[in-house]
């Protein structure tokens, strides 16, 4: 099939996993499911439906004769119909009940509704891999002291772990969405054309009850506590928009990830895997690019634009019903979870083989922190007899000479010698030398993550272990 456009969301960055969920098998038999449970409900609360046609149905669920579905579509130019003729040629005792009472909706939204839930409960799995192998790099590295940045200028010191900290924080946040949105997800259940269940009201004879019981049985069957209360022919446009407002978040929290680790890469501090026979440039053999914290930039930015699609979709049904969905959510729905699937597999194989140059990182610390240290020697003069206000200025003359000469002149920090050789100060420059500790300069960081780790992430990871595959969840250095 290579005389064709291919997606590359299935060609190249989405999960056999993923793919399946928003495949035709999946997409059909799904179908399939509703019209048996549509019908077993029926036929439950006193419609002369058999339990030998309802058989029939269960016996056909994933034999689907796409060449015949294709046939029947371009005789009848609708896709339910054409699957439900396809389905009743399987099915001939039960052909004349299937689909009744329902409208097209009654497949068509459900089923994304089942498997957009699918797909979330996939994603989630997704997130706890990557939260595992940041935790496991956080606690390892909870102490490292490395330059902080403001504006991308150096600030105050951090340390390597609290830095995967705020990526993890945010992940969080992001699987607090996820299961929000798998907790409140609801099916459409059997409405009717307008959402009034007039179809089924009639063929129940009047009774409300029946009505009422055939959307608990349909939604039990299909593995749902509810349906939707009220609603039109379709569920509201504002579930796909809230979901891939769910989904545009988490491609969010990876591209910053991946934007700060190509910084880092640029500083040579930290970097992505590199494999033995990998290239980074077709010209540059030296290269190594970090192509792909690049591409997990790459398809958040698709992600979130994505989001907007399902957003307009929603402020722009009329009344009702209109059509001018079913074209957009087609592609929109699936393409966003595709991406985000990609997204995380490259986040988690990123992140289980980050490589950190530890005397890389202390050399940018000792190159910033005699400025960093010339808070704590002001006030050590000021114990030893200095004015605040004259050390102050003085600090302030010395450091921006001191910059000059790093910066103009290519000349190594000399601060602290000049610092040692003001009088203003008195003090040796063994005295001076004393206040460049990194670990003085980085606060509650090994704390801080230590917090986090225990209060936060392990009980994620305990919860979500079967996420894991059997990984130890208790996080050890």
């Amino acid at each position: 099939m290579n005389d064709r456009y291919v997606s590359p969301l299935s060609s190249r960055y989405a999960s056999d996993e993923m793919q399946y969920i928003f495949s035709p098998d999946k997409k059909f038999s799904t179908w399939r499911r509703l019209w048996v449970a549509l019908a077993r409900a029926e036929m439950e609360l006193g419609l002369p439906i058999t339990q030998a046609q309802v058989s029939e149905m269960e016996a056909h669920l994933t034999d689907i004769d796409y060449d015949k579905a294709a046939f029947h579509e371009r005789r009848l130019r609708h896709d339910v119909m054409a699957h439900v003729h396809t389905f009743g040629e399987l099915c001939p005792t039960a052909m004349p009940i299937i689909h009744l009472g329902a409208t097209s909706c009654y497949v068509g939204d459900n089923t994304d509704i089942i498997l957009m839930r699918e797909a979330l409960l996939l994603v989630r799995d997704k997130l706890v891999r990557v939260l595992f192998h940041l935790a496991g790099f956080a606690r390892r590295y909870q102490a490292l002291p490395t330059l902080g940045f403001t504006h991308f200028q150096p600030a105050q010191l951090v340390t390597v772990g609290k830095r995967a900290a705020l990526w993890m924080n945010e992940l969080l946040m992001d699987l607090d969405e996820v299961n929000y949105r798998i907790d409140s997800l609801k099916l459409l259940g059997s409405k009717g054309t307008t959402g009034t269940q007039a179809s089924f009201l009639e063929l129940f004879e009047g009774s409300h009850e029946k009505c009422r019981e055939l959307d608990r049985r349909v939604a039990k069957e299909m593995g749902f506590s509810s349906t939707v209360c009220v609603s039109g022919q379709t569920y509201s446009r504002k579930v796909d928009a809230a979901v891939l407002a769910t989904l545009s978040g988490i491609a969010q929290s990876a591209s910053k990830f991946a934007t700060d680790l190509r910084l880092l890469c640029h500083l040579k501090e930290v970097e992505e895997p590199f494999e033995q026979n990998q290239i980074g440039s077709s010209a540059m053999p030296y290269k190594r690019n970090p192509m792909r914290c690049e591409r997990i930039c790459a398809l958040a930015r698709y992600v979130m634009t994505d989001a907007m699609n399902p957003a307009v979709t929603a402020a722009s049904q009329w009344f009702e019903r209109t059509l001018d969905d079913s074209a957009n959510k087609r592609l929109s729905v699936p393409e966003a979870f595709l991406a985000v699937d990609a997204i995380l597999n490259i986040y988690a194989n990123v992140v289980g083989g980050l490589v950190v140059h530890e005397k890389v990182i202390e050399r940018h610390v000792q190159e910033e922190l005699p400025f960093m240290a010339s808070e704590n020697i002001m006030m050590d003069a000021v114990k030893r007899g200095g004015n605040r206000q004259e050390l102050h200025e003085r600090i302030r003359v010395l450091s921006q000479q001191a910059g000059c000469a790093v910066k103009d002149r290519g000349e190594p920090n000399d601060l602290i010698d000049r610092i040692a050789a003001d009088p203003l100060f008195g003090m040796s420059r063994e005295e001076l030398t004393a206040h460049l500790q990194p670990s003085r300069y980085i606060g509650r960081c090994p704390e801080q993550v230590e917090e986090f780790l225990r209060d936060e992430v392990s009980p994620v990871l305990e919860r979500y272990a079967a996420a894991l595959g059997g990984k130890e969840t208790e996080l050890t250095v």
